[in-house]
């Protein structure tokens, strides 16, 4: 029978007493994936190479990229270079080919932007504090030269910058230091204060900057034609150097920027593998070039290419058949990805997953944290407890009523977690936090999930250069990330059944971790009503995430798989009750 049923129903139906063994607390054995899947690992295992996305890496490293510059668009370039020797082919010179890409332009809003050299240095001092060469991020991107080749002025040191900060002091025609945004400092400063320029420290805690004292955080300010100003993102060293040499006296600083400011178009690099017998339903991978780091993207820029060249090398040889359309989208962050879908009703209304690759070539041993897959709103992130974290990025709390229920959420970790048994890769989970080109998906109704890696002590700093990625762990991401959508844009109904007792299975598990979570929360004086509540919502999520199971078949579901979705459901229907009734009777 199918169910559509309300969290009430749970908290009336579920059972009074305790039941000696919780059917969910383990779920049993996962189940042995099919021959199918077994092979598109092995595929993508055998073309996947970590060394090339470490090379891809490697070329885009150390770059600025910004939408419209010079190492942007030599990325979209290379990207489409690789795709070409993987057998895609340009779009208006091959229409009908299974395999093409295409590079679409727009008209910006502002010009591009380059770095092209930068220092700072105090007045009477041989070494400067910081250069562009040693630190990629030392300007703010948009950031105006300073003629003459650069410019001696009285360093004025505003604090936190707030506007009580600059109450009493004279910065006009003058450098200002202080501590926060550089773009907000820029406009308090520059804008509304008139100083030449700024020199501005920001760094999170997970930047671990007492121990990185020389990295600086990418900042941009804004773009201002008439002020034709600078901003420049300090370390703590230098700002701890400005600042003690302020409290001997006064201090003059001398500082040197020169970057190129110019018309161009921002690109976006489009591939298709054209589906056979659904071509208008799409499985969307995104993975943005914009940025300065090596990891933060170039790592997703890299692992998608490699993605590219799995679903290129097997169509080419016969051994991948997609009969969903796969696409995959490299540019900038967000907005590529909000045009793709805005832009064609059409194609959006047969997109049914989206992909985002954001941070997936992490040596752990040396940035810290773990590869992560932020999983789509469920509730997790409404009672986030056990192993179920926030990272140090942040999330903020999100109701019932925002939760999406899907299979994506299992089925992305069973395909990561399916490469970490082979390979002994540490994969985890994080409740839904947003920010990446998963973002999108979800506004527009798709299921969306990012892959990435979270806290790397390097985030958005100059630290994350090319030494700080895994050849390795951009393998794992790669093929990871590939095998999902193999799977879906072939799946029968032998793999759908597959699917869906692996969907029930991690909602037995679920169940019972949160029944064991639930017991020991009462045991230490929680609510019973909250602790009921919390297991009524995970099952009605699974009940309505199984439902969703119904558009993995290529074509529709079959007899024989609308049959496997009825037993799941019976089965986690009962598996909610018994979590509820383990609870005890309040």
């Amino acid at each position: 029978m199918r169910y559509l049923l309300s969290i009430g129903f749970f908290l009336a139906a579920s059972l009074p007493a305790p039941i000696p063994q919780l059917l969910g607390q383990t779920g049993g054995a996962p189940p042995a994936p099919p021959p199918v899947l077994r092979a598109y690992q092995g595929l993508a295992q055998e073309i996947v190479s970590g060394d090339g996305a470490r090379a891809m890496v490697d070329f885009m490293d150390p770059s600025y990229r910004v939408p419209g510059n010079r190492a942007y668009n030599s990325a979209i370039q290379e990207v489409a270079r690789a795709l070409e020797a993987a057998g895609y082919a340009e779009e208006s010179e091959a229409e009908e080919a299974r395999l093409t890409y295409r590079i679409e332009t727009r008209e910006m809003s502002r010009p591009a932007w380059d770095p092209i050299q930068a220092s700072l240095g105090i007045v009477g001092r041989e070494r400067p504090l910081m250069t562009l060469e040693t630190n990629i991020n030392l300007m703010a991107a948009y950031s105006h030269s300073i003629p003459g080749g650069g410019v001696e002025a009285e360093l004025v040191d505003v604090g936190r910058g707030s506007p009580q900060d600059f109450e009493g002091k004279d910065v006009r025609g003058k450098v200002v230091l202080g501590d926060g945004s550089t773009g907000q400092l820029f406009r308090r400063a520059v804008q509304e204060h008139g100083a030449l320029g700024v020199l501005a420290y920001r760094l999170s805690s997970f930047n671990r900057p007492e121990v990185n004292r020389t990295i600086a955080v990418m900042s941009s300010i804004p773009y201002d034609q008439e002020a034709e100003a600078w901003g420049l993102a300090i370390s703590l060293n230098a700002r701890d150097e400005l600042r003690n040499a302020l409290a001997a006296g006064p201090v003059r600083v001398r500082v040197e920027v020169e970057s190129d400011i110019y018309p161009s178009e921002e690109l976006t690099l489009v591939a298709d593998v054209r589906g056979t017998v659904a071509p208008e339903e799409r499985f969307v991978y995104c993975a943005h070039v914009q940025e300065s780091g090596a990891n933060d993207n170039a790592t997703g820029v890299a692992a998608l290419t490699e993605v590219a060249r799995v679903f290129g090398e097997g169509v080419r040889a016969g051994t991948f058949d997609p009969q969903r359309t796969i696409s995959m989208i490299w540019g900038d962050e967000i907005s590529s990805t909000r045009r793709y879908l805005e832009e064609d009703a059409e194609r959006m209304e047969g997109i049914r997953w989206g992909l985002s690759l954001d941070m997936v070539g992490e040596d752990t041993q040396k940035t810290g944290g773990t590869f992560l897959i932020e999983k789509m709103p469920d509730p997790s992130a409404v009672w986030t407890r056990g192993d179920d974290r926030h990272t140090e990025w942040g999330g903020r709390p999100m109701t019932v009523e925002q939760m999406v229920p899907h299979y994506f959420n299992d089925y992305v970790l069973g395909r990561c977690q399916s490469q970490a048994a082979a390979t002994g890769w540490a994969v985890g989970t994080n409740p839904y936090e947003g920010g990446s080109d998963h973002v999108p998906f979800l506004r527009a109704g798709i299921p969306g999930i990012l892959l990435w890696h979270f806290t790397d002590q390097f985030y958005h700093t100059d630290g994350d250069r090319l030494e700080m990625v895994s050849a390795e762990t951009l393998e794992n991401s790669s093929v990871c990330a590939a095998v999902s959508a193999m799977a879906l844009t072939t799946a029968d109904a032998e793999l759908a059944s597959y699917l869906i007792e692996e969907l029930e299975h991690s909602a037995q598990r679920r169940l019972g971790r949160e029944s064991q979570l639930g017991r020991s929360a009462l045991e230490a004086g929680g609510d019973y009503a909250e602790q009921r509540l919390i297991l009524a919502t995970w099952t009605q999520w699974y009940l309505s995430a199984i439902r969703t199971t119904e558009d993995i078949q290529v074509g529709g579901p079959s007899p024989a798989v609308l049959s496997r979705i009825d037993r799941a459901l019976d089965t986690v229907a009962e598996a909610g009750r018994e979590a509820i009734g383990n609870l005890g009777g309040g």
